[in-house]
């Protein structure tokens, strides 16, 4: 199985966009998200036609960003959580959008290979228990949930390190309850998945420390554009370069390498964390 390097917000807009197809074209992302009410939507679109090895997901909005049938949703993660999960009339507009986006996802036509959400907030249980059968009808392979690695992050940068705990027990528990929800389905997840703590800041030491220890399937994430940082954990030019840095291409290729096995061994692999 590969180890997949992703790039979010595909649609946000064009810098994004130019960003993510020179990141594939000249460097190893072989993976992008797609936000599909996106200013720029369309023309993500069409650059995942005209790159058809590059697989594509749907980046569920949730959260701090457009919508397909309303009014953008406002970038408060907590308040909207508490009325996904409090509110019953919430979460039938919450489950009216969700539905309305993977629709338009299969409108474009592409395969979804995956499903992922802004800010992770499909791992919220009101938005992930809607997900779940959603992504089986709409036939999407693989579901991201995040198990970064936090002494990893740590050794390399401190900064926030307060935050990066908190989030760090918290995502544990919304893992594990994740992992709970696909078993049983057709969907399966990466056991680790890299870029939560160093959103935002994912350097060429950092992403070579990740690749002298990862352990395929895995997925690394990224946040690339070729225009000024957008927000302090989104899109920001160092992972454009990063993504196209040499030593990076050799070190992910050698990876690729490694792990090329028959398809016949595929059902010996554990896919969830238990």
């Amino acid at each position: 199985m590969k180890l997949i390097v992703n790039g979010d917000d595909f649609g946000r807009s064009q810098q994004i966009n130019r960003a993510i197809e020179r990141a594939h074209r000249d460097g190893v992302l072989n993976s992008a998200s797609l936000m599909v009410a996106g200013a720029t939507a369309v023309d993500a679109i069409e650059i995942a036609r005209r790159n058809p090895n590059l697989s594509i997901g749907l980046h569920l909005v949730v959260v701090d960003g457009p919508t397909v049938l309303g009014a953008p949703f406002a970038n408060r993660p907590v308040r909207l959580g508490l009325r996904y999960q409090l509110n019953q009339t919430a979460r039938q507009a919450l489950s009216r959008e969700i539905e309305a986006q993977f629709e338009t996802f299969a409108r474009s036509g592409l395969p979804m290979a995956h499903i992922d959400g802004h800010q992770h907030m499909h791992m919220h249980p009101a938005v992930f228990d809607l997900i779940v059968p959603l992504a089986e009808k709409f036939g999407a392979q693989r579901v991201r949930i995040v198990r970064d690695d936090l002494p990893l992050a740590l050794r390399g940068n401190r900064r926030r390190v307060v935050s990066k705990v908190a989030s760090a027990m918290v995502f544990a528990s919304l893992s594990r309850r994740c992992f709970r929800c696909i078993r049983g389905t057709s969907l399966w997840s990466c056991d680790r998945t890299y870029g939560f703590f160093q959103s935002g800041t994912m350097d060429e030491p950092y992403v070579l420390s990740v690749l002298g220890q990862v352990k395929p399937p895995a997925e690394i994430y990224f946040h690339p554009t070729e225009g000024e940082r957008i927000d302090s954990l989104g899109p920001n030019p160092t992972d454009l370069r990063t993504l196209l840095s040499a030593r990076i291409r050799t070190a992910v290729q050698t990876i690729q390498a490694a792990v090329l096995v028959p398809a016949s061994s595929l059902d010996d692999v554990s896919w969830t964390h238990v």
